[in-house]
């Protein structure tokens, strides 16, 4: 089966929020409670996880999911990468290293601050005590591979850090994570229409690097996928709200969200 989980579907500071506690959202609509944005994807029989937010123990323990073929990082934000110890239970599980692909960047922001997780293809540390993960570097627009299943990085514009979004599969799934703008040559990989498009709404109005509402409903409109999916999501976007205002083939994602590609 080829599906997407979306482990949690919150931006930073998640719903409820230790300083805004629900916002605008509806504290009766469980769709609202959200956590912090990991996403995981299996294509081909190829899983894929999306980040190691905070939460992320709590996520994939919930979805009995303890083990993956690799793991993808889209930019050195905290709330991207600092569940990134929690992989240990991975590496226990799989008694192997733990491949992870990001760029240049990043992986010098992770080997900065975790840098006694990081190994060699031929050296598993003691599990144990610490993780045991292989540094992978990629660059935008340049395709790689794991086990067959192919992933194009494109550029993520605007966003403090250098970003990465992901195209899957010749563009089956489009990966977006938080954006500004998004570079002109990553449109030129989508080569055929996405069955799914995930894209952030961090607030409704957008921020200095944040897209707002309408430039989320611009790239919807120009990728045209079959279904797009909006995730992290802070306070201010209420689950209702934002299917009300997005067309029909357009939903708010919410923790747990499973989206069949069949």
């Amino acid at each position: 089966m080829n599906k997407v989980i979306i482990l949690g579907a919150g931006a930073a500071p998640g719903v409820p929020s230790i300083n805004s506690g629900w916002g605008a959202c509806n504290p009766d609509n469980p769709k609202n409670y959200r956590t912090r944005t990991s996403t995981f994807i299996e294509m081909n029989g190829v899983t894929i996880l999306i980040d190691t937010n905070p939460d992320i123990n709590r996520q994939l323990t919930h979805h009995q999911i303890n083990r993956f073929d690799a793991l993808l990082y889209t930019h050195a934000h905290a709330d991207h990468v600092h569940g990134i110890d929690d992989m240990r239970g991975i590496n226990r599980v799989t008694h192997q290293n733990l491949d992870f692909y990001c760029g240049a960047k990043t992986a010098q922001y992770i080997k900065h601050n975790f840098s006694y997780l990081l190994s060699k293809p031929n050296i598993i540390h003691d599990v144990v005590r610490m993780p045991s993960m292989v540094p992978n570097i990629i660059k935008s627009n340049h395709e790689f591979s794991i086990k067959g299943l192919t992933i194009m990085p494109i550029k993520i514009l605007g966003h403090c850090p250098e970003s990465l979004g992901y195209i899957f599969d010749q563009g089956k799934v489009v990966y977006i994570p938080d954006f500004k703008e998004i570079a002109e040559s990553a449109f030129k990989h989508i080569t055929e229409r996405p069955k799914l498009l995930i894209l952030p709404l961090t607030t409704p109005f957008g921020q200095v690097t944040h897209a707002g509402l309408d430039d989320v409903l611009r790239v919807i409109e120009r990728v045209n996928p079959e279904k797009a999916v909006i995730n992290h999501m802070a306070s201010e976007c209420d689950y209702d709200w934002v299917n009300s205002v997005t067309p029909d083939n357009v939903e708010a994602a919410y923790d747990g969200m499973e989206i069949c590609l069949e």
